[in-house]
């Protein structure tokens, strides 16, 4: 069985802590078995390690999240990587020809897809292997996975099955999205499923709708017209128009850990980050990311998350809410992590009336990694080394840094820092347009960088 692992959204329920460049499977505030922090993402893949999938597995997902993955996981894991967001049946497509053209698989082999960030116990990815057989069995075009609901949510969607019938899986009827709790209770009495997202296929079925909308099968030339893949979810594209799908129950823990109250219920610890909550503040959770202590005195039931992007009080049952209450509030990530290390937006100004923006930046950079050599076309760079020494490449000359020094960048200046112990430095960008669009790269790898550079001491 091959798996494909489907990361992507944005970051607007669990905000200010999850953003566009980071989205709530990278967050990390979940205890691994080691007592550290970690994320959904790497919950999930040391979980599929634990069950030999991982080997057989690749991740689908956007630009933006490459180097956040790769940071994270720090592991080979064969990444898709979409040139644009086109929804989940194009992802889902190219996924499957990568698999068909540069992994071998057979047009018979089967495909499961899951989320990259569902909150479970390792068996369920037990049961997931459990798909191939049931194809094997049905002879269906999609098999499904269904958790038994434990109660009448109104935020899930439904697996409805064929009334009457009484076997080991069910033979879907149709699907109910996030009933009201009346209609909810209803659907649990007939034996309906939680929908969580799990379906397998095998391979020939989606390429055969490759080919059925004239599009090319080789990885690389669907890389080129993924433009041409309908806009459209795997649901109205595949699910809705296939004749004969089967869900397999599956009656172990599973959480959607996408809203605030739901993510602090499997917290390990109240507090994460400066500050102080008073012992009257029952059930209330702290989140800080910020240098500066917060205090809660006297709230119980509630969710303060604190980041870069700003800060979120809420009364837990709310905290759902907050997606909604965000909508068109729109501005830059102020915090990323790339694959070298992370940054954090100090200040911001736009001066209205010559056009021109000053961004200041903290950056840290992790030993032995360094950015790309590259350059900007629509801005300049003042950089301050406040900690670490490293070395840093400008124009085909590399010359060492320590604390202290500054390096001034200008537009169309190629260049690029390596860190031989961890650094940080305090970065002033000045220009028309400030974007992380801007931006040519010439080389990835600090050795290609030595080779076509020289060296002064």
């Amino acid at each position: 069985m091959r798996l494909v692992l489907l990361s992507g959204g944005s970051g607007k329920r669990l905000w200010p802590l999850s953003n566009d460049a980071r989205s709530k499977q990278f967050l990390k505030v979940l205890e691994n078995r080691q007592k550290r922090l970690s994320s959904m993402v790497q919950r999930v893949y040391g979980q599929l390690c634990e069950v030999s999938l991982a080997g057989s597995t690749v991740i689908a997902t956007g630009k933006s999240q490459v180097e956040m993955l790769q940071d994270q996981l720090d592991q080979d894991v064969p990444l898709i990587v979409e040139p644009e967001r086109r929804d989940t049946f194009p992802a889902i497509a190219l996924a499957a020809s990568y698999l068909y053209t540069r992994t071998g698989a057979g047009l018979d082999d089967v495909v499961a897809v899951l989320p990259v960030d569902p909150y479970v116990e390792t068996a369920f990815f037990k049961r997931v292997q459990d798909l191939e057989k049931l194809l094997d069995r049905t002879n269906a075009d999609l098999a499904l996975m269904g958790v038994k609901p434990t109660y009448p949510s109104e935020k899930y969607g439904y697996i409805v099955p064929v009334k009457g019938e009484n076997k080991d899986y069910i033979q879907v009827d149709h699907f109910t999205e996030k009933p009201k709790e009346e209609l909810a209770r209803e659907l649990i009495a007939e034996s309906a499923l939680w929908n969580c997202g799990v379906f397998a296929f095998r391979l020939d079925y989606i390429i055969s709708k490759l080919e059925a909308l004239n599009l090319p099968l080789h990885y690389e030339e669907l890389v080129k017209k993924f433009t041409s893949l309908p806009k459209i979810s795997f649901d109205y594209a595949v699910v809705e128009k296939a004749k004969n799908i089967v869900a397999l129950p599956y009656d172990g823990f599973w959480k959607d850990l996408g809203t605030w109250n739901t993510l602090t219920e499997e917290m390990a610890t109240h507090q994460i980050g400066k500050g102080i909550i008073s012992k009257d503040s029952e059930n209330t959770h702290l989140i800080n990311e910020l240098d500066l202590p917060v205090t809660v005195l006297g709230i119980s039931n509630a969710v303060v998350a604190v980041s870069p992007d700003g800060i979120l009080v809420s009364d837990k049952e709310q905290s759902p809410r907050v997606k909604e209450v965000m909508k068109g509030f729109d501005q830059r990530p102020m915090y990323e992590e790339r694959h070298w290390g992370s940054y954090r937006v100090l200040d911001y100004t736009s001066y209205g009336n010559d056009g021109e923006e000053v961004l200041t930046k903290k950056i840290k950079i992790k030993p032995g990694e360094n950015i790309s050599y590259h350059c900007h076309h629509m801005r300049q760079e003042v950089w301050t080394i406040v900690k670490g020494r490293g070395q840093y490449a400008e124009n085909g000359v590399i010359r060492s840094l320590k604390p202290g020094d500054v390096v001034i960048v200008p537009a169309e200046t190629m260049h690029a820092i390596k860190a031989d112990e961890p650094i940080e430095l305090i970065e002033v960008q000045m220009g028309s347009q400030l974007i992380e669009e801007d931006i040519r790269r010439k080389y990835m790898k600090w050795e290609e960088i030595e080779e076509n550079c020289s060296s002064v001491r």
